[in-house]
């Protein structure tokens, strides 16, 4: 919740003639949110927690939870509510409808529906309570935050831990093809294997993939971009097939 110094500001540089994308650059304040100060400056009431209700699907709960922590986002609506959006490649058209499926199973009284941009597709959902049910919800970028797990969601988890991981490597990783050669018997032969990786810029987020890999038996690796270690790795043949029959290539 911003205060209202922090909203005057950001309406003061727009009325002193920067862009709205400049204000969101520099205050770290998304776009949604200082268009629907320009409509009502003032908070609106605090949304009370105890009119959350557990989600009926924990399961799908646990892979949209993936699925928001790499590609999704919420923002408030001028009139009210919030908008839960999740970016998926046009390369994924199954990938869009799990995503779908799992949203209207979390929510099933909100309606879904997918907005097209270039290369991808916004799976979009309106309604009251999509901060409560995902509090990870916050200003500013999410590996510039603490990303923590309320203690009924690590519940969740804990019970479903593949569709955690599922929605994690479905949001922000990939199943692919490394290759290396070797000389066998003077003969320079090609060889090929599968492996996963995970890359995300939140150190929490990371560790929350590498907890729950290790809790269903996969062994990983970090790998660094660069001076960034960016990339959980899973390689090892036993892993990449423990993976593989539980979440497989996206589609």
């Amino acid at each position: 919740m911003y205060d209202m110094e922090t909203r005057q500001h950001a309406l003061a540089l727009l009325l002193s003639g920067r862009s709205m994308n400049s204000v969101s650059k520099e205050t770290g304040i998304s776009r949604a949110a200082i268009r629907a100060w320009q409509v009502r400056i003032e908070p609106l009431p605090r949304m009370d927690q105890t009119q959350c209700t557990a989600p009926p699907d924990p399961a799908a709960y646990a892979y949209l939870l993936g699925l928001c922590l790499g590609d999704g986002c919420i923002s408030p609506h001028p009139r009210g509510g919030y908008h839960l959006r999740i970016a998926c490649a046009d390369a994924w058209p199954g990938l869009i409808e799990q995503c779908r499926a799992a949203i209207l199973a979390v929510r099933p009284s909100d309606k879904v529906y997918v907005l097209q941009r270039q290369g991808c597709v916004a799976v979009t959902s309106y309604g009251r309570h999509w901060p409560c049910l995902f509090p990870q919800h916050g200003p500013g970028r999410k590996h510039e935050r603490r990303i923590v797990l309320e203690e009924w969601q690590q519940e969740i988890v804990d019970a479903y831990p593949w569709e955690l991981i599922r929605g994690l490597i479905h949001s922000d990783g990939c199943r692919i093809t490394n290759w290396t050669t070797r000389i066998v018997g003077g003969v320079r032969k090609r060889y090929e294997y599968p492996r996963y990786f995970f890359t995300n810029k939140s150190d929490d987020i990371r560790k929350l993939c590498t907890d729950t890999l290790t809790k269903v038996g996969v062994r990983w690796t970090i790998l660094a971009r660069g001076c960034d270690p960016l990339n959980v790795s899973v390689a090892r043949k036993e892993s990449v097939a423990l993976m593989d029959a539980h979440i497989g290539p996206k589609y």
